[in-house]
Formats: structure tokens, sequence, C-alpha cells
């Protein structure tokens, strides 16, 4: 009898996992270990990577530097003050919370001319992308961006900063809070069973 509850709740837990697995999320240190400075192309670095919905941006850097999120015309020509958030604290952790273009520059003056500059696509997550679209009859384009509707909408001006530890890589993934309540119950359940 044990053994049999003891398979099951190990069955359970596999379909769980796999269930779970595709909330995972990518946090992307921007430079990689070159951080957020002067001279580095973005671009490039940005170039071979896939940003969603969900994951996250941080920006690791020294005093003397902003991470400041800004309109595409703004990016364009370096243009500071207009700025949708800033930050200046040396660790910017940007959770990416809506489709299409975001553009970051460093606002203290020559910095983004310098090349303090990334824009990133980012895509709609698998779950938003199984949403409806915006308007009845009309579906979201296919790069993910939400389809045009009658009401205007505000880009997002919340910044997280949350003090970070210097990562080597660029795409560590973080588990999710639905993968963490699901580790913790089934600890629960195996150490019920085995008292």
């Amino acid at each position: 009898m044990a053994f049999s509850n003891i398979a099951m709740v190990l069955c359970f837990f596999l379909v769980a996992i796999n269930m779970a697995l595709p909330t995972l999320a990518t946090v992307h240190t921007v430079g990689d270990t070159t951080g957020w400075a002067i001279a580095v192309d973005y671009t490039t670095w940005a170039s071979d990577k896939t940003f969603a919905v969900g994951d996250t941006l941080v920006f690791n850097y020294g005093a003397g530097h902003t991470v400041d999120e800004v309109k595409e015309s703004d990016y364009k020509s370096c243009t500071t003050g207009n700025s949708i958030s800033t930050d200046s604290t040396g660790a910017t952790t940007i959770p990416l919370k809506k489709a299409g273009k975001h553009y970051f520059i460093c606002a203290v003056p020559g910095h983004c001319i310098g090349g303090m500059k990334l824009a990133v696509k980012v895509k709609a997550s698998s779950a938003a992308s199984a949403a409806p679209s915006a308007t009845p009859g009309k579906p979201s384009p296919s790069d993910g961006t939400p389809a045009a509707t009658a009401t205007p909408t505000t880009p997002s001006t919340t910044t997280t900063t949350t003090p970070t530890t210097h990562q080597n890589e660029s795409s560590a993934t973080s588990l999710s809070p639905i993968v963490a309540m699901f580790f913790t119950v089934s600890w629960m359940i195996f150490s019920y069973i085995l008292a």
C-alpha cells in the first residue's frame, strides 16, 4: 500500500513539473560580465537573445550612470529629460511586463552617444499569446504587440530596483512562484509519507 502511494505522488510530481516548466522566465544580465558601461555594443549583445513578457533585465553598473527607459525618438537622438522611468542605484532590475519595443539609455551627458543604449523587442509570453485579441474579429499582429484599440495606453513607469549579485551569464533562469510552491508541497507530502 505504501509503495502505491509513493508511486502516485511521484507521478503527480512529474506531471506538475512538466506543467510548470513553461512558466520559467529568463533573467538577462545586460552586457554579461561587462555590465552597463560606455563603449559596449548592446545591439550585438541583444541580437542573439529572445526577450519575452515575464523576463527580467538586470543592469549592473558603478556610480555615475543611470538606466532610463525612454521613447524610441529619445533613444535614437540620445535625448534626456523625458524618461518613462529612471534609476541610478547601480543594480537596476526591470521586469518586462509588456510586449513590444523597449528602449533604455544612460542619461548622463555623453554616455548614450558613447554607447550606453539598449533596445529590446519583447515578445508576448506563451500564456499571453493564447489570449484572445484586443479587438473582436481582428487578430493581434504576429510580432506579439497588442492590436490597436480605441483606448489609449500609457507606458509602464514602474522600475524595480533590487541589489543583485553579479552574474556571469546573461540567461540564468529563475523559478516561478508556482514551481517553488510545488516543491514545498511535494517536500511536505514526502515528509508525511516517510514519517
